[in-house]
């Protein structure tokens, strides 16, 4: 499992996403003190565990990938509205940009993971006419 690159891609997304818990967006403002943030933060990480942990079934892996990314890709607009509405003007932090990288890494890690299995599908596909003639 860990020695194929579309796990580490989606070990390190996981991790990003999973950091927002303990970071600030902006100076003393945490993730997590707007509950919808909390809310799509929860359902990011549990899509990239479930992603992570599933190597033996690899379409539901990239499924869980894509859907991973565009709900993260989601997040990561919604907070570019914020910052961008918010009028005080704050100081925002690197974890901010996490998503993006996480979103990245997603997409990364689907091609990885759909390469992989159309590789499957044509040494399956090449043993199977060996053993018609």
């Amino acid at each position: 499992m860990w020695q194929r690159i579309q796990t580490l891609y989606l070990a390190i997304a996981t991790g990003l996403v999973a950091a927002l818990f303990f970071c600030d967006k902006a100076q003393g403002v945490a993730f997590t003190s707007y509950w919808p943030y909390t809310v799509l933060l929860v359902i990011i990480t549990i899509l990239n565990v479930l992603a992570l942990t599933t190597w033996k079934i690899r379409i539901f892996q990239v499924r869980t990938a894509v859907l991973s990314a565009i709900i993260t890709l989601a997040f990561q607009a919604w907070l570019v509205v914020d910052f961008l509405v918010t009028g005080n003007d704050p100081l925002f932090k690197v974890p901010a940009i996490f998503p993006l990288v996480a979103v990245i890494l997603d997409v990364l890690a689907a091609r990885s993971i759909w390469a992989d299995e159309l590789m499957v599908r044509s040494a399956s596909r090449l043993r199977s006419s060996k053993r018609k003639h």
